[in-house]
């Protein structure tokens, strides 16, 4: 029999058989936590939602939330709900359990979240940063971009 083991899943597949599992939903992903993770999971999102417009979408083990590009992602485990939240610089808070570099400019902080009422400040005013952290970063490569400019400007001027 023709066919293929998917990379992913390790299941046969059969050819011309249609097969996705990587895609997937958010209850897919939330469906079966218990009740605390539930609430909290509800309180988390809302409180994202409520940022402002953005694309909210499930990506392998993930939900992700991002304007253009991620800028939190939330996975969903047993007994917590492990939340990433990208910031221009690493918190030193002692919820946050990991910090790490991604990019340049970009941090991943890592923060376990149990219960709905952990959902409140500082972490909301993380998610807000989070949200506004890509117009701040595009001003400030407009502010470097325009300084380097004038100073070249300068240069040619003083020749």
């Amino acid at each position: 029999m023709p066919g293929r083991e998917c990379y992913h899943c390790k299941l046969w597949i059969e050819e011309g058989e249609a097969h996705d599992c990587w895609t997937t939903t958010e209850r897919a992903l939330t469906g079966d936590l218990p009740d605390d993770l539930r609430d909290a999971w509800e309180r988390l999102r809302e409180s994202l939602v409520e940022l402002g417009e953005q694309r909210v979408y499930a990506s392998g083990s993930c939900i992700m939330f991002s304007r253009d590009v991620c800028y939190v992602f939330v996975r969903p485990k047993r007994k917590a709900l492990e939340v990433c939240v990208f910031l221009g610089r690493a918190l030193a808070d002692p919820r946050v359990r990991r910090a790490d570099r991604k990019s340049k400019d970009k941090v991943g902080n890592l923060v376990h979240i149990r219960h709905r009422d952990e959902v409140e400040p500082p972490l909301t005013n993380w998610f807000r940063e989070a949200y506004r952290l890509p117009e701040v970063l595009a001003a400030r490569a407009a502010k470097s971009k325009a300084g380097g400019r004038a100073a070249r400007k300068r240069k040619a001027v003083a020749r």
